[in-house]
């Protein structure tokens, strides 16, 4: 009896598997579906030359710790994989999906993120540092990431189909550090930044309409025309940071907040 139990779970298990890759293989129909001992074959077999893995099938997969640095990675599906800890320092992962992925601990230093769909992604300490990102990361965990020296900002000269900027809306980006960084008309609204340093951010135009900044380190940051209604800036430090033309309407908590040469206040 105990033996025929196990070939019926197995047989449904088997069955389930089946369905689930029929599913990812016809909802990604094009792209060549990897497993990890192929990718890594792919990688060892690059050696020094710039390994090119565009319009490749990851979705799902355990990667986690595996070195891709400077890869070719655009137009990829990471959809749902473990990537904790691995190394993508100069990848190009334009046009990649990486919805529901694990980056916890990644490295993604100078890459190239343009039209990123990371929606739903785990990106604790991250490290974004150098990275160029224009991409969709609603409802992330960017808790303690490195977003320093990034240009996140809209590319102004090729928006022929609408804005395209960075959309980080209803996220958890509680102390992180984007210290020097461009995040200029980016859509940061209804999150959580509690305690982040933004120190030098250039923030000009940009959007945190029912955002938490409380604790928030904006010393010398570019807020002229930001959109803070209804905004959370409780013991903010706001030094030396310019507000000249920013939408205030309903913000909480500014009396406490420190305002030494701050502009437009």
């Amino acid at each position: 009896m105990e033996s025929k139990r196990r070939r019926v779970a197995f047989a449904i298990a088997a069955s389930s598997f089946l369905l689930i890759s029929a599913a990812l293989a016809e909802e990604w129909q094009g792209y060549e579906r990897l497993t990890r001992e192929q990718l890594l074959g792919r990688l060892t077999e690059a050696g020094a030359e710039l390994p090119s893995l565009s319009g490749k099938n990851f979705s799902g997969l355990d990667l986690s710790g595996i070195d891709f640095r400077r890869a070719n990675l655009s137009a990829s599906v990471f959809n749902k994989a473990t990537l904790a800890g691995a190394r993508l320092d100069g990848c190009n992962l334009t046009v990649s999906f990486l919805e529901g992925a694990n980056l916890s601990e990644a490295s993604l230093t100078r890459a190239t993120l343009f039209s990123a769909q990371m929606a739903g992604a785990v990106l604790t300490g991250a490290d974004f540092t150098g990275a160029r990102l224009i991409g969709d990361l609603r409802r992330v965990d960017l808790s303690h990431a490195r977003l320093v020296q990034m240009n996140a900002a809209p590319d102004m000269k090729n928006q022929s189909m609408g804005l395209m900027r960075t959309n980080i809306v209803n996220a958890k980006v509680l102390s992180a550090d984007m210290t020097d960084s461009d995040f200029s008309r980016a859509d940061l609204s209804f999150s959580d930044f509690t305690g982040t340093r933004m120190v030098g951010t250039k923030l000009a135009g940009a959007d945190f309409s029912g955002s938490v900044l409380a604790g928030v380190d904006l010393t010398g940051a570019d807020l002229r025309g930001a959109i803070l209604i209804d905004a959370d800036l409780t013991n903010a430090n706001l030094s030396k940071a310019n507000l000249a033309g920013a939408e205030l309407r309903g913000v909480k908590g500014l009396s406490s907040a420190r305002r030494p040469d701050t502009i437009g206040l």
